[in-house]
């Protein structure tokens, strides 16, 4: 049962990065694309990556991560720290829905840098996860301790806050 459910697991978790770390290339060729049909094929070609393959994969990874989690022992700093790193892949997946949305309006286009960087922080992600899950260690390093206390991250963000809390 856990073998299979590891297998699920690590299948759904490849898709899902595959995927996050390839839409990116797809965005870009947005600029080369100046035909309507071809840019509504491209549209389709990157909607239904996201929705019918990366998006469900994401479902997957996470639904068959949270089974693992109650068959097997979890409860050691290394698995935070990935559960932190998950979180960050996550925030991704929502900002490549964002992107995918927008990026096919009229006179849009997806700069190189921002490709080079989206691509690099999701393989860095991917890495990290990588190294926790096969290390099993957390860091030496940890977080401050303002961070465990009550209100601790309020105080910390009061500075940098837009908007007043009453």
């Amino acid at each position: 049962m856990i073998a299979l459910l590891k297998f699920v697991h690590i299948a759904a978790i490849a898709i899902w990065t595959a995927g996050l770390i390839s839409l990116p290339s797809l965005y870009v060729q947005r600029a080369h694309v100046r035909d309507k049909d071809a840019l509504y094929r491209m549209q389709r070609m990157t909607r239904f990556a996201f929705v019918a393959l990366i998006s469900p994969a994401a479902f997957v990874a996470v639904a068959s991560g949270i089974g693992l989690s109650f068959l097997r022992e979890v409860f050691s700093p290394w698995f935070s720290w990935k559960l932190a790193f998950v979180g960050l892949l996550a925030v991704f997946h929502v900002f490549s829905g964002l992107v995918v949305i927008k990026l096919f309006r009229e006179g849009e286009v997806y700069p190189v840098w921002r490709f080079v960087v989206a691509t690099a922080s999701c393989c860095a992600v991917v890495l990290a996860i990588l190294v926790l899950v096969l290390a099993k260690q957390a860091p030496d390093w940890s977080l401050p301790s303002v961070m465990s206390e009550p209100g601790g991250l309020q105080r910390l963000l009061a500075p940098i806050n837009p908007w007043a809390t009453p």
